[in-house]
C-alpha cells in the first residue's frame, strides 16, 4: 500500500511548531522520510520509498520546487519529512581576467554571453550566477548541456563540475503559493 501525500503543512526551518509537531507525535511511529534528488523536487507527482521501506507517493503543484524539511501530511495521517541530496553542478567561469581583454574582445563576449544566457533560459535549465561564476544544474545529460555551451566558442570560458548541498537551490526570484488546490 502506498502511503499517498497531498496536504503540505510547512517547512521544519522557518516553521519551529512543525519541528515541536514532530516531536510530540512520536517521530518512528508517525513520521516517514524521503531522500529526494533535485530534479524530484520539482514535479508534480513523486514516486519515493521511505527510509522506512514505505512506498510513498507525493503529490503537489508544479509551479514550486520541494525543499528541504518540508512536511506532508499523508492520508493516513502519517507526517513526512523530505530531505534533498546534494547535486553535482556544472561551473562556467573565466581563465582569463577581464581586465586584460580589449573594448571589442569584452564586447564580443558580452553578446556571447547574452546569447548563451537566452538559449539557457530557452532551455529552463536552472542557473544561478555568484561570484563571477555561472552554475547551471545538471537536469538532463551533462553531455548535452557541456555540447550546447561549446558550440558558443567563447574565448577563455572553462567548463568544471562541483557538488552543491541542498541549501544551495536553484530558486527564481519569484515565489509561488505552497497550496495544493
Amino acid at each position: 500500500m502506498i502511503e499517498l501525500a497531498e496536504t503540505y503543512l510547512g517547512n521544519i526551518t522557518e516553521n519551529p511548531s512543525l519541528s515541536e509537531q514532530l516531536k510530540k507525535v512520536g517521530f518512528k511511529e508517525h513520521c516517514l522520510e524521503v531522500y529526494l534528488n533535485q530534479a524530484d523536487s520539482r514535479k508534480g507527482r513523486i514516486y519515493s520509498r521511505a527510509a522506512s521501506g514505505v512506498d510513498v507517493g507525493i503529490v503537489k503543484n508544479r509551479d514550486w520546487s520541494l525543499r528541504e524539511g518540508d512536511i506532508f501530511k499523508t492520508q493516513n495521517g502519517k507526517l513526512l519529512l523530505i530531505h534533498l541530496q546534494e547535486q553535482k553542478v556544472m561551473v562556467l567561469s573565466f581563465s582569463e581576467s577581464v581586465n586584460d581583454s580589449s573594448l571589442k574582445k569584452l564586447r564580443d563576449r558580452a553578446i556571447d554571453l547574452v546569447h548563451l544566457g537566452h538559449v539557457l533560459g530557452n532551455h529552463h535549465w536552472p542557473i544561478i550566477i555568484e561570484d563571477g561564476k555561472i552554475y547551471v544544474e545538471l537536469v538532463i545529460d551533462t553531455e548535452v548541456i557541456e555540447a550546447t555551451i561549446r558550440n558558443f566558442s567563447i574565448p577563455g570560458l572553462q567548463i568544471d563540475y562541483e557538488w552543491r548541498s541542498p541549501q544551495e537551490h536553484f530558486a527564481s526570484e519569484h515565489t509561488h503559493q505552497h497550496n495544493n488546490s
